[in-house]
């Protein structure tokens, strides 16, 4: 807002240019005391002016025979955004604060490696483990179950104590560096000895003595190495991804800047999930060009894995980068410390709010559905593909298509939040799982009568189950990483820092196996019922459908809860800009300024703005 503030009844100065410059200048303290603060959320006042004559001081001066138009005080200017008279505007480019995007380009970059990382072992851990010899896709849920979970548990535990005793920058990277030394020991180290270290024959003599009843089990002892890369893989998407990265994004954002940026991550991120689906396809496709004898597997793993690395270590120079030249937001530094609790404290604190509670109710029923389709889903991949590069390459070509179909849900997913919200967004990704886990199941269970009519398009039924089965899929993931994963990080910003880092870490590391770890326990007694997946997929749909209008209340009590926090903040920040009072001058009969009643024959004027 550019004006003169000289009027009569709100500021008046004497006709001296010399006085003027003098009463106007900065170490006279007028200046600081009218324009210290920025006047947000004043609206309701009018703005008038009228032309008087008037001396106005300029760093040049100004002839005392210049006349200008006299603006009295305008607070929508501020709370437009507009700078006030001596304020420098905040430099901009394509209309976004430079501030701004020297977190939010960074932070999307970071997402893009993490994503690109967790493609690349997503893909790569399903393949070790399913087609191994020995092995199957039923080796999943006893995986989850009594290896992830009790893995996942004690790595909540540890990160609790890590976070009572070391910085935030120091517990970043005590996380995230062994997963990458770790990644890297399993293509050069782990993978190639895997034939030594493996107790093939011990695991055979015990098949033999109890069963292929008891195949899963002892399949873990017997590829224990894929086992273990297996759950580094899935740990890397619940710490790397939901712990690490969204805690640090959450702490250097607003909310404001969290709704218009938090769904274009994604775009970024997925273009990293088509990519890094060309590069497994591309090592997938390695054996096709090696001489015979050789373990293409082998040769794949090697580059994927330095790959692998490669990305980790950007990720710690861009984490190194914003923190050394990104401010933190100021609300992050007007939070009240809270003493440190134990591990105990922390779950007890942590289950006594309903709020958390909410929350790891979204994440456990999306674990518990989600894995309800998908292993059945793989058993039917690996009949299908069995070789591990044939696998393989069906996995990137997934990737590949999930990566186009989120990248354009993220476009859709800000029309959605602007235009329906948080609790709409919320709710979209479990709709859409429970119709296409139906679809999914529907196939399954009539499979055999469309025999003859899936013919007619050069498809048997389990070729037709493995598409509709990574349809699913692919739509159940572009919902969840365009508006679940957004609409679950959202929910923490309006948390303390306390409830925040704790939150975070029992919910997206215990939470999130656990409802994996469901799913592979209702599958597990399934199997004991029914003899087979098969004969309970009726079943299965009843659970799912339960599961999923729990998951869609739970989603409504939280929308219910985080527009009452938001409601509670804004109230603050309107409350502080209440606070800011600018004093209102007069003119003493003396012609020098004095404080005073402002003239009220045209429009009033607070004494307090």
């Amino acid at each position: 807002m550019e004006a003169v503030l000289q009027t009569r009844g709100l500021l008046s100065l004497p006709p001296h240019p010399t006085r003027v410059r003098s009463l106007l200048n900065p170490s006279q303290g007028l200046k600081h005391r009218l324009f210290a603060s920025k006047p947000l959320g004043l609206n309701g006042l009018s703005l008038s002016y009228k032309r008087v004559p008037s001396v106005v001081a300029k760093p040049n001066g100004l002839s005392p025979k210049e006349k200008s138009f006299i603006c009295k005080a305008e607070a929508a200017a501020a709370a437009d955004g507009q700078p006030l008279f001596g304020e420098t505007p905040t430099p901009k480019f394509l209309g976004i604060e430079l501030v701004t995007l020297k977190k939010i380009i960074p932070l999307g970059l970071m997402f893009f490696c993490i994503l690109f990382n967790y493609t690349i072992l997503r893909d790569t851990k399903d393949v070790l483990v399913v087609t191994a010899k020995g092995s199957s896709a039923e080796i999943i849920p006893f995986l989850k179950t009594w290896v992830n979970l009790p893995m996942a548990v004690g790595f909540m535990l540890l990160y609790t104590k890590l976070a009572n005793v070391l910085s935030k920058k120091a517990l970043f990277y005590t996380v995230i560096l062994p997963f990458i030394a770790f990644f890297g020991a399993f293509g050069f180290l782990l993978y190639p000895l895997s034939n030594h270290i493996h107790p093939e024959a011990l695991a055979d003599k015990l098949l033999a003595v109890l069963g292929p009843r008891f195949l899963g089990p002892l399949a873990i002892m017997r590829i224990w190495s894929f086992c273990l890369f297996y759950v580094m893989a899935e740990l890397w998407g619940s710490v790397v991804i939901s712990v690490l990265f969204w805690g640090f994004a959450n702490q250097i954002t607003t909310v404001e800047e969290a709704k218009r940026f938090y769904p274009l991550f994604g775009l970024g991120a997925n273009i990293a999930l088509i990519f890094s689906g060309r590069t497994v396809k591309y090592f997938s496709n390695l054996r096709q060009n090696l001489g015979p004898g050789v373990d293409g597997w082998a040769i794949s793993l090697k580059g994927m894995m330095s790959i692998v690395v490669l990305m980790g270590l950007a990720i710690c120079f861009l984490y190194w980068w914003v923190n050394k030249f990104v401010p933190l937001p100021t609300r992050s530094k007007k939070k009240k410390e809270k003493p440190k609790m134990g591990t105990r404290e922390s779950l007890k604190f942590l289950v006594s709010s309903k709020y958390i509670r909410d929350l790891a109710t979204l994440v456990v029923a999306y674990g518990i559905s989600i894995n309800l389709v998908e292993v059945t889903w793989k058993s039917k991949l690996k009949a299908q593909f069995p070789s591990p590069n044939e696998y393989s390459s069906f996995m990137g070509d997934f990737s590949t298509a999930t990566g186009i179909a989120t990248f354009t849900m993220m476009l859709l997913s800000q029309f959605i939040f602007d235009k329906y919200g948080w609790g709409v967004a919320a709710g979209i990704t479990p709709t859409v799982l429970l119709l296409s886990g139906v679809g999914f199941f529907s196939l399954i269970l009539f499979g055999g009568p469309l025999g003859p009519t899936l013919a007619k398009f050069g498809m048997t039924p389990l070729l037709a189950a493995v598409y509709v089965g990574a349809l699913q899929n692919i739509f159940s993931k572009s919902a969840k990483y365009s508006l679940f994963d957004p609409c679950k990080e959202m929910a923490y910003i309006p948390l303390d820092e306390d409830t925040k880092v704790k939150g975070k870490a029992a919910i997206d590391v215990v939470c999130n196996p656990l409802g994996k770890s469901g799913g592979a326990l209702i599958q597990q007694f399934m199997i004991l019922t029914f003899g087979s997946l098969a004969n309970s997929t009726p079943y299965l749909g009843g659970i799912l459908l339960v599961i999923v209008l729990a998951w869609l209340s739970a989603a409504k009590s939280l929308d219910l809860q985080f527009t009452e926090l938001r409601r509670e903040e804004e109230l603050e920040k309107e409350m502080e800009r209440a606070a800011v009072k600018i004093p209102v001058m007069s003119e003493s009969g003396n012609g020098s300024l004095a404080s005073g009643s402002a003239e009220t024959s045209e429009t009033s004027t607070p004494s307090n703005i």
